[in-house]
């Protein structure tokens, strides 16, 4: 006996029928609920044994709980349970050590470690009793030293040499009415002023003459002011060479 359509309630022949949702349905009666668009096969969506086409799905919604007193005190109190029984498993538990598991694949880790520190092991003590090993000359282990690169010397660094500050000798003082003293040394004409900062330097104007000149460092340079008849440090960088 054919059965009848779940959409016109009237028989389905067997040319026309379509088998889907449960239920019998002729091809064309095969439609969405909403906009009775006809469906196929890989098209429809079933929802409560209802076609539907993918625009008038239902969408499921989530029933929203209120936050009514009696839920907000079931839910401190199961608040409180937990951190209970939590402090309870943590005091019982504290100071005991975690009991490792000897799986199979734990022995056999445990094992290969094992194996690789013994002959770790034995390589080390074999190069160990070769380097100790007296040459075949000698059969007395007592009278046999060691080669001077195996024994170890405690190396003290000598102190750093005192860098003394340079001290010229110093230059007799001019006689009244003297002509200056001849320069024999470097000479070198001052591009800048120039006021001592230090008992030890020396001041200088632009355009004066800097006679028996001799470097000290990078930046310092000794010499005499022609026109005054002083000596002392002086900036390398605001001189230049004549």
């Amino acid at each position: 006996m054919n059965p009848k359509c779940s959409r016109c309630d009237r028989i389905v022949y067997p040319t026309e029928r379509l088998n889907c949702l449960d239920k019998c349905w002729h091809r064309g009666c095969f439609s969405c609920e909403v906009c009775k668009m006809t469906l196929n096969m890989k098209n429809y969506k079933g929802f409560e044994k209802r076609p539907y086409c993918n625009a008038h799905y239902p969408k499921t919604h989530f029933t929203a709980v209120a936050d009514t007193p009696e839920n907000l005190r079931l839910k401190k109190q199961s608040q409180i349970q937990s951190q209970i029984y939590y402090k309870e498993d943590f005091e019982k538990n504290k100071g005991k050590a975690t009991q490792v598991v000897d799986t199979p694949e734990f022995l056999r880790l445990k094992k290969s470690q094992q194996q690789i520190s013994d002959i770790k092991y034995h390589e080390d003590m074999s190069k160990r009793m070769v380097d100790d090993a007296p040459p075949p000359g000698i059969h007395n282990q007592a009278d046999y030293q060691p080669p001077a690169s195996s024994q170890t010397y405690q190396y003290d660094p000598a102190p750093a040499p005192v860098h003394q500050p340079y001290e010229p000798a110093p230059a007799p003082a001019p006689q009244a009415g003297a002509p200056p003293p001849s320069s024999t040394g470097k000479r070198c004409r001052a591009m800048y002023d120039y006021t001592a900062a230090d008992d030890d330097e020396v001041s200088f104007l632009d355009g004066d003459v800097i006679v028996d000149v001799h470097l000290i460092d990078e930046g310092w340079m000794f010499g005499r002011v022609e026109r005054t008849g002083q000596q002392g440090m002086l900036p390398a960088n605001y001189v230049n060479n004549i």
